[in-house]
């Protein structure tokens, strides 16, 4: 368990068994970007700004694919759920064929959906092509300088 910034804590836990996840290190992860997440100004109180405790969950395709229909009546696996109670779901076996697809490692793609769950919970949107740039945008310089300070 990583606390960060205000009094949040950040938790990663691999509840699946298909993909192998470090999720020792990919909690490290978490803690780094977490901060950096919260220094993006926001107008508003945001989830992410008056959560305690931040849990990132890695999941097998089956168990995000039942989230996703139950949730947001959506058939197939996804690649992250985020729930405004502070839980970060993503789907192991969509990370790792993303991962293959876009020519990254899993590392990254798991690092990426981190902060992608983080800033849904900042209240960043991804609904429209507009705002998934912006978001787009936000996770890129996160993903770096969270990596820097991981050195």
């Amino acid at each position: 368990m990583s606390s960060c910034g205000r009094s949040a804590e950040i938790r990663v836990r691999n509840l699946q068994r298909i993909v192998p996840i470090n999720a020792a290190a990919l909690e490290k992860f978490a803690g780094k970007a977490l901060p950096l997440c919260l220094a993006l100004h926001k107008t508003k109180t945001t989830d992410l700004t008056s959560l305690r405790e931040i849990s990132v969950l890695i999941v097998s395709d089956r168990r995000i694919a039942s989230l996703h229909r139950q949730f947001l009546n959506e058939s197939g696996a996804t690649d992250v759920i985020t729930f405004s109670h502070g839980e970060i779901f993503i789907g192991a076996e969509t990370a790792r064929r993303h991962a293959r697809e876009f020519g990254n490692p899993l590392t990254h793609e798991l690092r990426l959906y981190v902060i992608h769950g983080l800033l849904h919970l900042h209240g960043f949107d991804d609904s429209d092509r507009v705002a998934a740039r912006k978001m787009e945008k936000a996770q890129g310089g996160i993903l770096k300088r969270a990596e820097l300070r991981l050195v």
